[in-house]
């Protein structure tokens, strides 16, 4: 499932098939952006639809295939469903006619093993109101509070925007500085920015262009420079930057250019810190050095673009790490959020990219089976300063903070 474009918090509607998820999402956008329909099973794979929640902001509603849904075709809608965990910052559980059996049971499973919070919709209360004794039920076992709700006359919208504003991690829609804890107002930052292939046409890459926005948000001034001009730029250049964040893809450069009293960091590295497994990739990385011949690695990618003979995950990175370690190596690489091709146990080592055009509880989901298997992740940018030997220089401003 390649979904995950959009970098704002998204929301999986959860529930059995012909439960109203379709009319719920309508419900709360105050218009149809849902196909709506009697016959069970409408919606067959997960459908994303962009809308505005009141004290969220921009919102990703994931309308979802039934969980009960049966047969050999039903059964890969049900999969898809509970992939889409992977991606989602917050779970809605919709239930009807007071049923919540294996399928739910089931259900709440999974969110509480994808670390998902959620809350639970009693819809079409006008024709069945929930029962004390199931309310009683989710209280206890769950600690949630079931919403009465009707999606086609709608009449407590409020109140269920305001539980799943609190229900929802904060985090998922506010946002947090990249470089802010780092710095000091009026600290000179330079951005070092390669244009090459991958660069598009009259732009720059979104982490550069992200990047430019949270230091001049910080109060500080910026310089962006080609690794061409870097020498003659410090050599004359006051006052000193107190921080130079780089491509990755010309980090042993920059190491050797950017005096030593100057923090030095990537692109990539900033990012995998701001959204990414910081903690377990400071752990995985040095991982690099104990892979053995016949071992396999994964290299994920957050979109899907262009291939060019300059691509960082499907070249360079591969070549780097063969050369680096010396050992005949084999990659696989799975873009968006797609399935991995193998089963995540069979690989010695997983590389994600920085994640700048998807959530961090996204690239946190899409980690997570590999950690959980105990096999080592670390990502495009400190797996190149470990394998160029300046790994420690490029997270010590991290971790002085």
């Amino acid at each position: 499932m390649s979904k995950g474009r959009e970098n704002k918090p998204h929301i999986g509607i959860f529930g059995r098939r012909n439960n109203g998820k379709s009319s719920f999402i309508n419900a709360l956008a105050g218009q149809d952006i849902a196909i709506v329909s009697d016959v069970p099973g409408t919606t067959a794979d997960p459908v994303r639809k962009s809308m505005e929640l009141p004290g969220i902001g921009p919102a990703i509603l994931v309308d979802t295939a039934g969980i009960d849904d049966s047969g050999e075709l039903g059964t890969k809608r049900v999969n898809r469903s509970l992939a889409a965990l992977r991606t989602v910052d917050m779970a809605i559980l919709l239930i009807t006619e007071n049923l919540f059996g294996e399928y739910e049971e089931s259900l709440v499973g999974s969110f509480q093993a994808q670390d998902v919070p959620f809350m639970v919709i009693h819809n079409k209360s006008d024709l069945y109101p929930i029962s004390p004794e199931l309310q009683e039920r989710l209280e206890r076992d769950y600690g949630v509070v079931a919403l009465e709700f009707c999606a086609l006359h709608p009449s407590n919208v409020e109140e269920v925007i305001g539980t799943l504003r609190r229900v929802m991690p904060e985090t998922a829609y506010t946002s947090r500085s990249l470089l802010g804890d780092v710095l000091q107002p009026g600290d000179l930052v330079l951005l070092i920015t390669p244009i090459d292939s991958e660069a598009p046409e009259g732009r720059m890459i979104l982490p550069q262009m992200q990047a430019v926005r949270d230091v001049l948000d910080n109060e500080c001034p910026v310089i962006l420079v080609k690794e061409n001009g870097l020498e003659e730029l410090l050599r004359d250049l006051r006052p000193r930057p107190k921080l130079a964040v780089t491509d990755s893809q010309v980090f042993k450069m920059a190491d050797a250019a950017v005096p030593e009293d100057i923090m030095l960091t990537s692109f990539s590295i900033m990012l995998a810190r701001h959204k990414g497994d910081f903690e377990n990739y400071l752990k995985g990385t040095p991982k690099i050095g104990e892979l053995k011949d016949g071992d396999r690695v994964l290299i994920l990618e957050s979109c899907t673009h262009h291939v060019s003979c300059d691509d960082i995950g499907r070249f360079k990175i591969p070549n780097w790490m063969k050369k680096f370690t010396g050992k005949d190596l084999s990659f696989d690489v799975v873009a968006g959020l797609s399935d991995t091709p193998r089963p995540i146990g069979d690989y010695a080592l997983v590389v994600q990219c920085g994640g700048c055009v998807i959530t961090r509880r996204q690239v946190i989901g899409r980690l997570k089976p590999a950690v959980d298997a105990g096999v080592p992740v670390t990502n495009y940018g400190m797996a190149i300063a470990w394998m160029h030997g300046i790994f420690e220089r490029a997270v010590e401003p991290f971790l002085k903070v």
